[in-house]
């Protein structure tokens, strides 16, 4: 996947999210690498996760990925933290997987995709993400489907658990060191709040 000319225009209008994720995700798979460098590992990732390992790892960086998924996917920013917080969840129901270089972009996909359909109230189907992401739609079912088992169906995110994420993040912005006085994390006010 190449970023086109508009995307490169565009840049200076990627969400902060998009920035701070990429960042700590990047950090963390390039732990986790380090971590699993057993080929053993590689060769047989837990059967949760074996779905989401590639056999190669891909050529696009997560922040572009995750822009990409920007530009042509039409998702809203609370999106991004909703599909942190799914992928928080699944490594905490199961706890042999680790996010590396080979399963993070199918990691990513799927939980953008399941956060779009889940929070949004417009979202594009499975096929229009697998053509965005550089995956069939037979996997891109797949990967769903586990991992919605992986999550096991626990979709829902309060406004106190959301919350408590956006701070996580942006605390994690001053910790990578993120420069950008225009912060757009949103929190739920109380008003909103009361109304779920």
């Amino acid at each position: 996947m190449v970023q086109t000319l508009v995307e490169a225009e565009q840049t200076k209008n990627i969400p902060l999210v998009i920035k701070i994720l990429s960042a700590l995700l990047k950090r963390t798979i390039n732990q986790n690498d380090e971590l699993t460098v057993s080929e053993q590992y590689r060769r047989h990732p837990p059967s949760v996760a074996k779905v989401f390992s590639c056999l190669v790892i891909p050529t696009i960086s997560i922040r572009r990925y995750l822009e990409h998924f920007f530009f042509n996917t039409d998702c809203s920013t609370s999106c991004y933290v909703i599909a942190f917080i799914y992928l928080d969840r699944f490594l905490y129901f199961n706890p042999s997987v680790l996010l590396d270089s080979f399963n993070v972009h199918r990691f990513l996909i799927t939980a953008i995709l399941t956060s779009v359909k889940f929070m949004d109230e417009r979202c594009y189907d499975n096929t229009h993400f697998a053509n965005v992401g550089g995956i069939s739609v037979s996997e891109m079912n797949e990967l769903e489907i586990n991992f919605l088992f992986g999550l096991r169906f626990n979709l829902h995110v309060d406004p106190i658990s959301y919350n408590g994420y956006c701070s996580f993040l942006l605390n994690e912005m001053s910790i990578l060191k993120l420069k950008d006085p225009a912060c757009n994390l949103q929190f739920l006010s109380s008003e909103e709040e009361d109304s779920d």
